[in-house]
């Protein structure tokens, strides 16, 4: 692979910064906006599940767009989505109405489904040995945008006049220097396709391999328990706890850090205990993290559940991804991608649609305690897979 197409990997995590401001945006102050527009509490995340809504919605046709016309356009023309998305956002929020707003929540969900394909875009810019590394290093983009998109969103949500409306202003103009970038900096990359009779193969014979339910089991189990969480806690600290902005803000940055700033020691980490180990020590921070959040809801305990949350997340989710090619061919990897996208955000929908109600049905523990069976699920299905290798080696 040549050093320009590699180059690739630097300018995605760049770029990430910027376009995944969305995100972090949308979970510090989009259930709060929503709590303030819509007519019935209960309601308050349905704009934050609307996003995850739109980016399962969308998953499917990028990546089926991507195969036929590359990845390049589809990134340049989701940028450009994106910008309009959250103008129309702020617009929205100024004159109250809450179904607009929702409907820019979801097409802004609809170019974060493009996004999460920067990941796939950098690892087929290396050498197959070096995939978790690319994967790793795209995502320490988030930690930026960790930071900036909290900080825009605080700094700015005044502007215009209407509260909140100039957090999505300020996405606006992320939105534009992250097409820009995309614009000067992203090199195509165009592989090769494989043999005819590989490229044939349907989903489920491709599920029909134990690695594909771990790595895409990884992804979902990593988004669904985080977002469940992620989603209820700005609700949960600031509305029910009454904790400031600020310290609402500062536990929601260290979270979204916390997904990213250990893609940094990744690749170590794997190199120690393998894939599967790395996913075994992000399951183990999830039950810690789930025990420090039932233990009290001092703001510490939130700062440290989230945490642990997102550490949780990076280990999860970069073994499923790092595992997931080993189930498919260069063929295969748009159907493929794309399954396993719509697989992560349908379940990061679904917990993100229930997480207000059941944060006011049930309360905060419960919701924590609910994360559990996921966790085990994982376990068990990692086993499994484990199993099987080993009893492949000895036959071997």
């Amino acid at each position: 692979m040549s050093q320009p197409v590699e180059k690739n990997v630097w300018v995605l995590a760049i770029v990430l910064a910027f376009a995944n401001c969305a995100a972090p945006i949308i979970v510090f102050v989009g259930s709060i906006v929503g709590g303030l527009l819509a007519p019935n509490e209960s309601l308050a995340t349905l704009p934050v599940a609307l996003f995850v809504v739109g980016a399962a919605t969308a998953a499917i046709p990028s990546a089926l767009l991507m195969k036929r016309i590359g990845r390049k356009k589809v990134f340049l023309g989701a940028g450009a989505l994106a910008v309009i998305a959250a103008i129309a956002a702020a617009e929205s929020v100024g004159s109250g109405v809450f179904a607009w707003y929702c409907i820019a929540v979801f097409v802004l969900g609809m170019t974060n489904a493009v996004v999460q394909q920067f990941r796939f875009a950098a690892m087929e810019s290396v050498a197959p040995d070096k995939m978790t590394q690319a994967a790793s290093r795209v995502l320490l983009g988030g930690v930026v945008a960790a930071f900036l998109g909290p900080e825009l969103a605080l700094s700015f949500k005044d502007l215009g006049g209407n509260e909140y409306a100039g957090s999505f202003y300020a996405l606006a103009g992320t939105s534009c220097v992250a097409w820009v970038l995309l614009l000067l900096g992203y090199k195509e990359v165009v592989l090769a396709v494989p043999d005819v009779e590989i490229e044939a193969r349907s989903i489920g014979q491709i599920f029909r391999q134990p690695v594909i339910w771990v790595a895409v089991l990884a992804g979902v189990v990593a988004f669904g328990v985080m977002s469940l969480v992620m989603t209820a806690t700005p609700v949960s600290m600031h509305v029910l706890n009454s904790y400031s902005l600020e310290d609402t803000k500062w536990v929601i940055q260290s979270h979204i850090a916390a997904m990213f700033i250990p893609s940094l020691f990744t690749p170590l980490v794997v190199r120690w205990v393998g894939l599967a180990g790395m996913m075994g020590l992000g399951l183990f921070a999830f039950v810690l993290a789930i025990v420090i959040g039932c233990w009290d809801q001092h703001l510490m305990h939130y700062w440290f559940a989230l945490v642990l949350l997102g550490i949780g997340w990076n280990f999860l989710f970069i073994g499923g991804t790092a595992l997931l090619p080993q189930g498919y061919t260069d063929g295969e990897r748009f159907k493929m991608q794309a399954t396993n996208d719509v697989c992560v955000f349908v379940v990061q929908a679904l917990v993100s649609m229930l997480s207000g109600w059941l944060l006011y049905s049930v309360g905060w523990d419960m919701l924590l305690l609910i994360c559990v069976p996921l966790i085990v699920i994982q376990i068990l299905i990692i086993a499994y897979w484990k199993r099987g290798l080993s009893e492949l080696h000895k036959a071997l």
